[in-house]
């Protein structure tokens, strides 16, 4: 642990700022856009005709790299490959404004443009970075983390792209891009073995079937030991076990209509995640005295629980784009269905003792169809209008079991005697069972403490399209707009099966304090204010009524399912959000542009056991009473519970805007980048863990300033440099309920003020055509606060700083053999992913520890 200080001051920000972009304009010159890989600078820094130059197409039609003004990062295929980029979580080490974390299980992955991102623990959020493969949108992260495969590229586009991606793309867009099939037979095959007993076998082939008809088949196969151990079960955690299948036709009937089909599957089933103790807390000695165990160094990735976690991920489907042309007019069609089955189990109190274990399988469907025309004219106007489809469906079914020791833990915190709990003397929850009147030995002793059954049905469809008008040559001005329409109905209800928690004690205490007469609200609201008042004081007060310091074990009181006769279960948004932008070629060698942006992603559900009604729905009384509830619409429904207490059920929209202006600047042999932004999302969706459950809550607005900056050199044939930086200074403008109280005019913790990521490559070609090829990038993550303060642990003590250094070298035989040798975070460096309060373990703090380092060798056949 170390302590923290916050970031730069609005002085300070500014005077970056303003110094980055006078370094920009003063540079002798750097690379082309945001760039993160020498590879593609190297191919980009070409002629402007020559064929190596990068299209892509993050303004949803082919441009060069060079003229296309937005923020965009490319990674090739060839630098996934030289650098051993295996998937998505690999990916940020080269794009310094992407972070990608893994945490709890397999499949919960959060993606994170300038410091924005969620989505990663909930289905009902949807992420505010939106994942593209092929132009089908990814609608969960657990639906994008199949290995990286026959890829051609991978688009990161930073900051907000609603305009033209829609209700997802409020923080960014992360677009993977595959090869077509090929008229012209060809694959390839590789193996690969590292530490862990790594083993990663790759493959694809493609070639015609008729003279417009062509075929292409990859699959990849992923298998590594854990680099954690269970130490009281002698089993691995944190391996690796994936395995993946694509295929594809292209169907060329005429030169003007292209037909791509699709299909896909991939399985993950790994064990999964390396949990440490940072804090052992004043619960601890409970853990101990049922003969738990924990492991406090978290770096030596040892754990103790009491099974080994499950986790498969089943994610499938299919799409087919349809591509056709005529004249200075092009059409394109998308359509696309899948599912994703994600099932875990996983033991949530992180140690040896058996105390509670989470169940949980969720199932995705989702259909949607895009369609859009775009021109080309020579004249000064040309369009891009589209419309686009989303069908989706959610089903979870989730339950917490009660362990075998958690009634033995539970008593020891609230005071009893471990000897007397543990050798089965007459105990606490003994004595509640018989003032109440539950079942001897029931408290805690039910299989199940919850169970849970969460829909949710989204519908949503929108219309976008921008204009370029360009004037005078090189001179454009873009207006481009989208109009969203989402619906989304949900039904969540909930069974909760302990005694202790179905009864409430401020109300079991005006009972007892009146007698036993008053034993009703309709009784307790007939009395005189000053009866009431004295009955609510005995009852609060924790001398006269000693249950309220058990209220802490009520961790999962009866749940008020929806719809009801008051909560329909459905929210309805539209959004219009909009691009303003002007772009100039200064000359051949420099473009310039300044855009301003909206965006806006819909409202998310909170599916989850801690989906509460809001405030104005419910309020409930003094320590959760219903008898000294004010009037409110559910209560006078009569559909009040015991200790229901307000939440939320879903937080309302995310609406972004940016403010940013840039410059790409490219000559032979060096090219420069350079963004910088102001960025604002008013509402962001914020879902916190609070110890025993999730608080989903829409913070008040929440900024960030930077800028990304990234410069290429090629000084002599055969070596390229390359060098990103991001830069980030945010803000909580507006935070005033958040989990830990006002955050307003606080640092965000997690988000680092720089991110660099820079690389050398240099390629030796004999004259035979051999070529040895060796690649060394570092990535780099200032010091920042893991987070803003725990909500029972408190203080904010727990920092970041990450310093990664990754190698490779390989040899290209002219007869198409390649062989490798890479590590990864060679020197080892160690670092906290993220920390989070014990469950159900007030004071005991848990992180994540990073991945240690990695390395093998590689041999690579291509035909």
């Amino acid at each position: 642990m170390r302590s923290n200080t916050f970031g730069t001051a609005g002085s300070l920000r500014l005077a970056l700022l303003a110094g980055a972009a006078g370094f920009a304009i003063t540079a002798p010159s750097v690379a082309l856009a945001q760039d993160g890989d020498a590879d593609a600078a190297a191919d980009a820094l070409g002629d402007a005709g020559d064929s190596n130059v990068i299209i892509v197409t993050a303004s949803k039609r082919e441009q060069t790299l060079q003229e296309t003004p937005i923020s965009v990062s490319v990674t090739t295929g060839e630098t996934l490959e030289n650098a051993q980029i295996r998937d998505v979580l690999d990916l940020q080490t080269v794009t310094p404004s992407l972070r990608v974390s893994q945490l709890q299980t397999a499949s919960a992955s959060t993606f994170i443009i300038r410091g924005f991102g969620n989505g990663d623990n909930n289905f009902g959020i949807e992420p505010s970075v939106g994942v593209f493969i092929d132009g089908v949108f990814r609608s969960r992260s657990a639906g994008a983390l199949s290995d990286l495969t026959n890829v051609q590229r991978i688009e990161v586009l930073n900051g907000p792209q609603s305009t033209l991606f829609g209700k997802n793309a409020s923080a960014g867009v992360i677009s993977v891009i595959t090869r077509e099939p090929q008229f012209e037979f060809g694959g390839s095959v590789e193996a690969s073995y590292g530490n862990f007993n790594a083993v990663t076998l790759k493959g694809d082939v493609t070639g015609p079937i008729t003279d417009n008809i062509a075929f292409s088949i990859d699959g990849s196969y992923n298998r590594r030991d854990g680099y954690g151990q269970i130490v009281n079960l002698d089993e691995e955690i944190n391996d690796r076990n994936r395995w993946s299948l694509r295929g594809q036709l292209l169907i060329e009937p005429t030169s003007d209509l292209k037909i791509r089909a699709i299909a896909d599957y991939s399985n993950i089933d790994e064990v999964c995640c390396t949990v440490g103790t940072l804090v052992a807390g004043p619960t601890a000695p409970g853990i101990l005295a049922v003969g738990g165990d924990f492991e406090t160094d978290v770096f030596a990735r040892e754990v103790f629980l009491n099974f080994v976690p499950e986790n498969t991920v089943d994610n499938y489907g299919g799409s087919v784009q349809i591509d056709y042309s005529t004249g200075p007019l092009s059409f394109t069609s998308i359509t696309a269905y899948r599912e994703l089955d994600n099932e875990f189990l996983t033991d949530i109190d992180f140690t040896s003792a058996d105390i509670a274990t989470e169940t949980r399988a969720q199932t995705v469907e989702t259909f949607t169809q895009e369609f859009k025309i775009a021109s080309d004219f020579d004249g000064p106007i040309n369009f891009l209008v589209g419309g686009f489809y989303f069908d989706e469906s959610i089903v979870q079914d989730s339950a917490i079991q009660n362990g075998s020791q958690i009634r033995n833990f539970f008593e020891i915190l609230a005071g009893e005697d471990p000897v007397a709990v543990l050798t089965g003397q007459p105990t606490l929850f003994n004595g509640l069972e018989a003032n109440f009147g539950f079942p001897q030995e029931s408290i805690f002793t039910t299989p199940l403490l919850t169970q849970e059954l969460f829909e949710l049905d989204n519908t949503s469809w929108s219309i976008f399209g921008t204009v370029d008008f360009e004037p005078v040559d090189g001179l454009i001005f873009t207006v481009g707009g989208n109009y969203t329409d989402d619906e989304k109905d949900f039904a969540l209800s909930q069974t909760s099966f302990d005694p202790l928690a179905q009864v409430n004690f401020v109300d079991a205490g005006i009972i007892a304090g009146s007698g036993g007469t008053v034993t009703s609200r309709e009784i307790f609201q007939s009395l005189d204010e000053a009866t009431q008042a004295a009955l609510i004081a005995g009852a609060t007060d924790p001398v006269l009524n000693p249950l309220l310091g058990l209220a802490a074990f009520q961790f999962q009181p009866p749940f008020l399912a929806l719809p009801n006769a008051i909560e329909p279960g459905e929210t309805s948004d539209t959004e219009f959000t909009y691009l303003l932008r002007a772009a100039y070629q200064v000359s051949n060698e420099i473009n310039v542009y300044a855009s301003y942006a909206t965006g806006f992603k819909a409202s998310s559900i909170n599916l989850s056991r801690d989906s509460r009604p809001s405030g104005a729905d419910f309020t409930a009384g003094p320590g959760g009473s219903t008898f000294a509830a004010p009037s409110s619409p559910i209560l006078d429904a009569g559909l009040a519970l015991p200790n229901l207490t307000s939440g939320t059920r879903f937080a309302g929209p995310e609406e972004t805007e940016v403010y940013e202006i840039g410059i790409k600047a490219q000559w032979d042999g060096f090219g420069f980048n350079l963004a910088i932004f102001d960025q604002t999302i008013d509402g962001f969706q914020s879902l916190a863990f609070t110890g025993t459950g999730f608080a989903l809550q829409n913070a008040g607005s929440q900024s960030v300033q930077g800028f990304e900056f990234d410069a290429t050199v090629i000084p002599t044939d055969g070596l390229v440099l390359t060098f990103a930086m991001t830069h980030l200074d945010p803000l909580f403008d507006d935070f005033p309920g958040s989990v830990l109280g006002d955050l307003s005019g606080v640092t965000p913790a997690g988000i680092p003020s720089f991110s660099i990521a820079t690389s050398a490559t240099y390629s030796h070609e004999w004259d035979s055509g051999t070529e040895l090829i060796t690649r060394i990038d570092y990535n780099h993550e200032s010091s920042v606060a893991i987070n803003n303060g725990l909500p029972t642990f408190g203080a904010n003590n727990f920092t970041r700083e990450v310093n990664l250094v990754n190698v490779s070298s390989t040899l290209k035989l002219n007869n198409g053999v390649e062989v490798g040798v890479w590590a990864r975070n060679l020197l080892d460096d160690e670092f906290i992913t993220t920390v989070f309060d014990g469950v159900a373990q007030a004071g005991t703090v848990s992180g994540y520890p990073n991945q240690p380092r990695t390395y093998g060798g590689v041999v690579r056949y291509k035909f």
